[in-house]
C-alpha cells in the first residue's frame, strides 16, 4: 500500500510538472483574448462595423480571395457553433428543453 501511495504521489507530481508550461502560456493568451473590450476599444470596434456595413453595400465580399471566403466561412462557423454549446448549456439538454 506504501508502494502505490509512492508511484501515486510521484505520477500526480511528474503531471503537474509537465502540465505547468502548457497551463502558463493558456493563461499568457486567456490574459489577453479572453478580456472585455475597453471604452478605448470602441472607435476601432465601430470602425470595423461601418467597413462591414459599406463592403456589403458596395460588393466588396464578391473580391474575396477562395483563402479569405475559407477563412470567413471557418469562423461563421465558429461562432455557430459556439452559440449552439452556449444554447446546450443554458438549456441543460443538448434537445429540447424540459416541460
Amino acid at each position: 500500500m506504501a508502494s502505490l501511495v509512492g508511484k501515486t504521489s510521484s505520477l500526480i507530481n511528474n503531471t503537474l510538472s509537465a502540465a505547468r508550461p502548457k497551463l502558463n502560456v493558456f493563461l499568457k493568451y486567456a490574459k489577453v483574448e479572453l478580456t472585455p473590450p475597453t471604452p478605448g476599444d470602441i472607435p476601432a470596434i465601430r470602425q470595423g462595423i461601418s467597413r462591414l456595413i459599406s463592403g456589403a453595400r458596395s460588393g466588396a465580399w464578391r473580391n474575396v480571395s477562395v483563402r479569405e471566403a475559407w477563412l470567413n466561412t471557418l469562423v461563421t462557423a465558429e461562432v455557430f457553433f459556439w452559440f449552439y454549446v452556449g444554447e446546450c448549456i443554458g438549456k441543460r439538454h443538448l434537445v429540447g428543453y424540459k416541460v
